[in-house]
């Protein structure tokens, strides 16, 4: 199941998301439509055909996102979580290699487009959680296992 939890910036971008959808993406559509439909004939206007998919995409969306949002915990910063990596923390790690990665730990919802940003769920940020600077952790998945060792946590407060 998926852990429910956003961080501040990250409801703020989905609000974002659904009034640019609701308060220009939609009504453009709406009139790209109606510019199509009043040529006439439907059965071969790939303009009507086009933007009728594309308004049954926003009006999805924007179904989802209002749900979604509504069902969203919003986690802020608390000084009890300094020095332990827990939800919102940015987490630096790096393997017996010497390869670093920097990744910040946020809900399912915050991944998308953010390379850098993990989920909650997924096997790294379960593996990390409740550690501290300086801990190993093995990161178990399903095809084989990694070890990484906790260099820096840092919070955006």
């Amino acid at each position: 199941m998926k852990t429910q939890m956003i961080t501040p910036e990250g409801l703020e971008k989905l609000k974002k998301e659904l009034d640019h959808l609701w308060r220009v993406e939609r009504p453009e559509t709406t009139q790209k439509v109606a510019w199509a439909a009043s040529l006439g004939d439907r059965s071969e206007n790939a303009d009507y055909h086009y933007n009728k998919k594309r308004l049954r995409e926003i009006d999805r969306r924007i179904l989802y996102l209002r749900k979604c949002i509504d069902d969203l915990k919003v986690v802020h910063y608390s000084p009890f979580q300094e020095g332990k990596v827990m939800f919102g923390a940015w987490v630096e790690i790096e393997n017996e290699k010497g390869l670093t990665k920097r990744l910040r730990i946020v809900g399912g919802e915050e991944i998308i487009g953010s390379k850098d940003y993990i989920s909650i769920d997924s096997p790294m940020a379960q593996s990390l959680m409740q550690k501290v600077v300086g801990d190993e952790v093995i990161v178990k998945t399903p095809t084989a296992q990694f070890k990484w060792k906790i260099k820096k946590i840092e919070y955006q407060k």
